[in-house]
């Protein structure tokens, strides 16, 4: 999600809105607490923050709270939809790298959706462009970047400022 926050329950605590989502693959009441805290340490985050609202969090802390709900359903891909868009550039990169290491150590798929080319080009291993809902070109990374086929590719890639 672009800001987490709206959609997380202002009234919830970060605790509840973990142990909703184990809730939905049944993991047992008791064991939930001890989940919650698990996936929290999987994304850089300790226990206290259990006790927290999500409104008291950094961006960045709600965005590492957003990837472990989303990993408490232990999904074969995670749809990532301008993951960090909203983040300053310091806690992109955090949240980027944190991404990449989730797909290793859990063998999960993700799925960048964004307009940030550099990030694209940063994370993915394949990219498809699209335009007006179609795709126009896919392919590695590498190539599409260094050769882009299609005319509209040509232009975001140009338009991709330069220090």
């Amino acid at each position: 999600s672009q800001d987490p926050l709206g959609s997380f329950d202002p009234r919830d605590h970060v605790e509840g809105l973990l142990t909703e989502a184990l809730a939905t693959v049944r993991v047992p009441r008791g064991e939930r607490r001890d989940r919650a805290a698990h996936l929290l340490e999987q994304v850089g985050l300790g226990p206290a923050v259990l006790s927290r609202h999500p409104h008291e969090l950094s961006g960045g802390q709600r965005q590492r709270v957003a990837i472990s709900r989303a990993l408490a359903t232990e999904p074969d891909i995670l749809v990532c939809d301008e993951p960090v868009s909203a983040l300053d550039v310091s806690i992109q990169a955090q949240v980027l790298d944190l991404l990449g290491d989730m797909q290793r150590q859990l063998a999960v798929s993700l799925l960048f959706i964004s307009h940030d080319l550099g990030v694209i080009r940063h994370v993915t291993d394949d990219v498809v462009v699209m335009r007006h809902g179609r795709i126009v070109e896919r392919g590695r990374t590498e190539d599409v970047f260094c050769s882009p086929q299609h005319p509209y590719t040509r232009e975001l890639i140009g338009a991709i400022p330069v220090l």
